[in-house]
């Protein structure tokens, strides 16, 4: 059994490894490919390749950092490191959209002619190469994988995309037809890196996941009948699948150390029914007095 888990690991870890070098060298080819064919189409597809470049290297990067347990420095270790990933992926792809639709403007208003047969020969190569790398990565289970083959499917719907534009200028000569390409694709990705990039800062911010109510959890302790009131009760995500609960629980005067037991297990069987991967109660007497209890911020 040890011996498949490993094996999948090493399995991830190398479909990411191929999709991250084939969209390298791609990248770099096209690059060079469409100042030399004059396509600004393919110059702003290889800001979105360099974009998936970057977010491949670092899911591989991650994937292999995120098998290290937590540490001293990292006590809930590296699963963190994954929205840093998102943030530098989401700036890359800003800079390069807005260089691609200056660029693409300029065009339209003084239009070149782009090398039609260039564009065809770059979509093909295109459509191979991703579609071959989002094949490798889709058969993948981790939530890093399946994000990155949707980024390689995107990629491989460009490249038609450019492939039709290229044959369409084969035969007649529409110079503004490769700028406006270009646009469009720079405006589907900066709306796509927007969505991601508000869902990145709400995790780093700590805010409650979407999917969980806070005060349904809290009016759901508050139910157990040895409970008096809870305070200071946090709730966040490490990184949009890993979810941390923290909370201060008063008990109602007691007879017997049981009756605080039974209410932790209750607490318990609350909180297991929610995608927690680590949560924290600190159970206080009803004589106690908590120092925390001072919450001015929250009503």
């Amino acid at each position: 059994m040890a011996h498949s888990h490993n094996h999948h690991h090493h399995q991830t870890g190398s479909n990411l490894k191929l999709a991250f070098f084939l969209n390298l060298a791609f990248t770099i080819l096209e690059i060079f490919g469409g100042i030399w064919i004059n396509s600004v189409a393919i110059i702003s597809d290889a800001i979105h390749d360099l974009g998936d470049t970057v977010s491949l290297g670092i899911a591989w990067y991650l994937d292999k950092k995120s098998k290290k347990s937590a540490n001293h420095q990292f006590s809930f270790g590296y699963i963190r490191f994954s929205l840093l990933g998102a943030l530098i992926n989401a700036v890359i792809l800003i800079t390069g959209s807005f260089f691609v639709i200056s660029e693409a403007i300029k065009r339209i208003i003084n239009p070149e002619v782009s090398d039609a047969k260039g564009m065809i020969v770059f979509a093909l190569i295109g459509v191979a190469v991703n579609g071959y790398a989002a094949w490798k990565v889709s058969s993948g289970s981790t939530q890093n994988e399946k994000v990155v083959s949707w980024h390689l499917i995107e990629d491989v719907l460009g490249w038609v995309a450019v492939l039709i534009a290229g044959i369409i200028m084969y035969f007649k000569n529409i110079t503004w037809l490769d700028p406006a390409l270009s646009l469009a694709i720079s405006a589907f990705i900066l709306w796509n890196v927007f969505k991601n990039l508000k869902e990145t800062l709400y995790i780093f911010l700590q805010a409650v996941p979407n999917e969980l109510s806070l005060e349904e959890i809290k009016n759901k302790i508050k139910e157990i009948p040895q409970v008096e009131s809870i305070h200071h009760t946090h709730l966040w995500s490490l990184e949009g699948a890993h979810h941390v609960f923290t909370t201060h629980v008063k008990i109602k005067p007691i007879n017997s150390i049981e009756e605080v037991i039974e209410a932790k297990a209750a607490i318990k069987d609350v909180l297991r029914k929610y995608p927690f991967s680590h949560y924290t109660i600190e159970v206080e007497m009803h004589e106690e007095t908590c120092e925390l209890t001072e919450e001015p911020h929250q009503h």
